[in-house]
């Protein structure tokens, strides 16, 4: 492999696995198609289409299927008769000839998962058939920490082997590090989610449950009904599947969530909807609007004296957008408390939810996308929550 076809495997090599080319031809003019022109254009193409198909499987990171699955590919973009992938442990995976060799390369590559130095070594053995008798060994590091090794055999000494191994592991270990970057995004959304299921109010539930009891003599149908809505609301806040449901799906349970309350203040509560159908399907962060409708509950009729509230809430086709409203006539709040809660330090549990809601918002579509909020003392609070109609990556569960 020259030196050119492996500069342009790591600058372009993951723009490529995103991108999805397809590689190995060329549209010439009139529609018309051709191979690929001089031999080097040819090299070059064909090194880059193998690393993207080497690049999704390390993607799961570094583990005995992904290695299987990658071992292969790798090979045959450094041009090698064997080659092996290990973790700080074991072999993950081996591809070529000479798979005994396997046996002892932990021994060998002891030093180097240590210094995260590579290191070249002889590697004969007692078969006269076999062609492997050097083998060069370099690391695959994530955020200098070395994972493990990307190992190399060949019949005799190769300098150019011995570059391209090193180039290869250190595109192997973006790989890795792309999917160390995904399973930290993974565990700090379902962090952000516990945080939302922890601040739906005990008080909340308790208070449901005792609204539910006091029909159970009175109104047994209406008993049954409210039980049936508290178990969806439920089973749909503790979900354990999905990022990402659709603004129908949160709508459905804000309605649930509504009748608990309503069944504990009655006509106190007054509640207005306008949803365009068309947005229905749109999808969005899980738990999302939940909080927010929380919040107007609560400004409205919690405040010591509160006697009705009027709730309203919007979803609306805003072109590329759908845009969703939650306006209340409660208690308001004061514009820099509010700020200072959007920054973070409203204390332990004061607007957790407009706060989490509003970063996962930014994390996921942008800092474009962040809550807009406008209220005041006395004067109600209208949330506004705006989200792409389709966004790669964002599907609803």
């Amino acid at each position: 492999m020259s030196g050119s076809a492996l500069a342009v495997l790591i600058t372009l090599g993951p723009l490529l696995v995103a991108g999805g080319f397809v590689l190995g031809r060329r549209t010439a003019p009139h529609g018309r198609t051709s191979d690929v022109g001089t031999p080097v254009e040819h090299a070059t193409f064909e090194t880059l289409h193998t690393a993207s198909l080497a690049a999704p499987p390390l993607r799961a990171g570094l583990t005995e299927e992904s290695a299987r699955k990658a071992a292969r590919r790798l090979r045959s973009l450094l041009g090698t008769d064997a080659l092996c992938l290990t973790d700080r442990e074991r072999v993950l995976a081996w591809d070529g000839t000479g798979d005994h060799h396997g046996a002892r390369v932990m021994e060998r590559i002891g030093a180097l998962l240590e210094s995260g130095r590579g290191t070249a070594f002889a590697d004969a053995c007692d078969d006269l058939d076999c062609p492997q008798r050097w083998a060069v060994a370099a690391p695959l590091t994530v955020d200098h920490r070395v994972l493990g090794t990307l190992v190399a055999y060949a019949p005799r000494e190769s300098a150019v082997l011995a570059r391209a191994v090193g180039e290869v592991a250190r595109w192997v270990s973006v790989q890795l590090e792309l999917a160390e970057l995904d399973r930290s995004r993974t565990r700090l959304i379902e962090a952000e989610i516990r945080a939302l299921r922890a601040q739906i109010s005990p008080h909340f539930l308790f208070n449901s449950l005792a609204a539910i009891a006091s029909f159970v003599r009175t109104d047994p149908a209406r008993a049954r009904e409210l039980l049936l809505e508290f178990a969806d609301f439920t089973r749909y806040s503790f979900r354990s599947h999905g990022d990402f449901t659709t603004l129908a799906d949160e709508l459905h349970s804000i309605d649930q969530y509504l009748a608990l309350v309503r069944a504990r203040f009655g006509e106190r509560l007054s509640v207005t909807l306008q949803i365009a159908p068309e947005v229905l399907p749109v999808a969005m962060p899980f738990l999302c609007l939940q909080p927010l409708v929380e919040n107007a509950v609560k400004h409205g009729l919690e405040g010591a004296d509160a006697t009705a509230s009027r709730i309203t809430i919007s979803a609306l086709d805003a072109g590329a957008e759908a845009e969703v409203v939650i306006e209340d006539d409660g208690v308001g709040m004061e514009p820099d408390r509010l700020r200072r809660i959007l920054r973070g330090e409203g204390g332990a549990s004061t607007g957790i939810g407009l706060l989490n809601v509003d970063e996962r918002l930014r994390q996921v579509y942008g800092d474009a996308y962040g809550l807009v909020i406008e209220t005041g003392v006395g004067a109600g609070m209208k949330i506004t929550v705006r989200v792409p109609k389709y966004r790669a990556g964002v599907h609803g569960s």
